[in-house]
């Protein structure tokens, strides 16, 4: 699994391992880390580390201190590697004068000199690496370092990030200005939440993780992101013993007449999903019985349908605010989506002793919580934790990079999986059927949305193969993903 943890943990793991290490130790371990991968980068750009061109965008901190000990090391190997100070009184003293022993040059790029010139030398490098600011930065770059990033990002260069990419915020992902955009970023000890989450991670490109030793409690991780052994481990197998009525059997309540699709999509993630049957109640059951004749139709709504471990409600639902009630009482599991959350008295769901699966998507948690629908899009942790703090729930957040927080805090688990292909009609009512069979299989609400998202995910890729595919063909490709997890390719 792995694992983000907040600036505030990170720096106090740093204190404790700087107070057993030689003075400037730990940093000439980030530095080391930082160099390798840079010449990895000019080996790809530029072909070799000697002779190419290598900028360095310097701030006051120590992100700066990472980067002119690289610059260094390249320079020792024959780069020709120049250091942008962005504010040249303040600029890291031992890392300025090792730089300039091994050969590189310095430049001012503040803006009582003005950035003409380096700006010039940034659209000529081959790399540039971003030590503006360290994780503890807020807001977006400040002016003066605005122009250098455009420069990059005009420029033929590889853009690599040191620890963070400059403008975005370390702990929530958001981006709120100008900011660095990275083709890769090297972080060091541990990710960062920002790292992992949108908008922030699109602006950190590749995320290499360099161990330099920081003794981090599990337990004080901000985020985690699974992978594929931690999912197999939590994907039900049938035993000797098992019958459909063991392995869970899923209740769906979904579809309208103007919309049965929605209730065939839900129906064709449940049944991929682990549990023994699929439970069918709405008025599409001809619409789902004649795509899939093993699903169990009952038109005598929930509360009579019959046993179910798990429900879900809500997919293409319209106004049947009567149906969500109904399953909103139930004594088990219950999965809320798309209709479903409009419809759902709040009391109601905070009232409830068993599990409950919110699965909004931005705009659907955006009418919930009250906000624009670009504030839960650039506050994506923020936002999914606000609302399972108000509903008493677990909701998994939908999107660029889908969220899920528990009902009682903790670690937010991050979706690593997944395509822009999945943006199409009738995909969420798919998560929202496969989620409810993990449910009705006896997971937590947590590890069910979580591993349902990841397997989600990797459908809609091996679906997709770059190009488009619809909710159909992601459901057909969840047993492909299902099987490459278990196998843990």
């Amino acid at each position: 699994m792995r694992t983000a943890y907040s600036v505030e943990t990170v720096r106090t793991a740093e204190r404790q391992e700087m107070a057993r290490l030689p003075e400037g130790a730990l940093m000439q371990r980030a530095a080391a880390g930082l160099a390798a991968a840079c010449a990895e980068v000019l080996g790809r750009v530029a072909g070799r580390v000697y002779g190419s061109r290598v900028v360095l965008l310097v701030g006051s901190g120590d992100n700066g201190g990472d980067a002119l000990y690289a610059g260094a090391r390249l320079a020792r190997r024959g780069a020709g590697v120049t250091a942008v100070l962005l504010a040249p009184q303040r600029a890291h003293g031992p890392g300025l004068a090792a730089l300039r022993r091994a050969g590189g040059r310095t430049v001012a790029g503040g803006p009582e000199t003005g950035a003409g010139s380096a700006v010039e030398l940034v659209t000529r490098a081959d790399l540039v690496v971003d030590g503006i600011v360290g994780i503890g930065g807020k807001g977006g770059l400040r002016e003066e370092a605005v122009p250098l990033a455009d420069a990059a990002a005009r420029s033929r260069a590889a853009v690599v990030a040191v620890d963070l990419p400059s403008g975005v915020d370390a702990d929530s992902g958001e981006v709120r200005g100008a900011a660095v955009r990275a083709d890769l970023t090297v972080t060091f000890g541990a990710h960062k939440p920002g790292l992992l989450v949108d908008p922030a991670r699109e602006y950190a490109g590749s995320v290499r993780l360099v161990d330099i030793g920081l003794p981090l409690p599990g337990e004080a991780a901000e985020l985690e992101a699974l992978q594929h052994a931690d999912v197999a481990r939590l994907l039900p197998v049938p035993g000797a013993e098992s019958d459909k009525y063991r392995r869970g059997v899923v209740g769906v309540a979904a579809g309208s007449a103007r919309y049965p699709g929605a209730a065939v999509l839900a129906v064709a993630g449940a049944l991929r999903g682990g549990a023994g049957a699929v439970r069918y109640v709405g008025p599409a059951g001809d619409a789902v019985i004649a795509r899939f004749p093993e699903t169990l139709v009952s038109e005598r709504g929930p509360e009579r349908a019959g046993r179910v471990q798990a429900w879900v409600v809500g997919p293409g639902a319209g106004d049947d605010a009567g149906t969500v009630a109904e399953v909103l009482a139930a004594e088990v599991p219950v999965l809320i989506d798309a209709d479903g959350l409009r419809l759902a008295d709040a009391d109601a769901v905070r009232a409830r002793t068993a599990a409950t699966l919110m699965t909004p998507h931005a705009g659907e948690a955006a009418a919930l919580l009250g906000v624009g629908r670009e504030e839960v899009e650039g506050a994506r942790l923020a936002s999914a934790r606000e609302l399972a703090a108000r509903y008493g729930a677990t909701v998994l957040l939908k999107g660029s990079t889908t969220v899920v927080a528990g009902a009682d805090g903790g670690p937010v688990r991050v979706n690593p999986t997944g395509t822009s292909w999945l943006a199409t009609a009738g995909s969420g009512d798919v998560l929202s059927g496969l989620a409810g069979s993990l449910l009705a299989a006896g997971l937590s609400a947590l590890d069910a949305g979580s591993a349902a998202a990841y397997l989600h995910g990797l459908a809609g890729r091996f679906a997709a193969e770059g190009a488009p595919v619809g909710a159909h063909d992601v459901a057909g490709a969840v047993p492909e993903a299902w099987r490459d997890v278990v196998r843990g390719r």
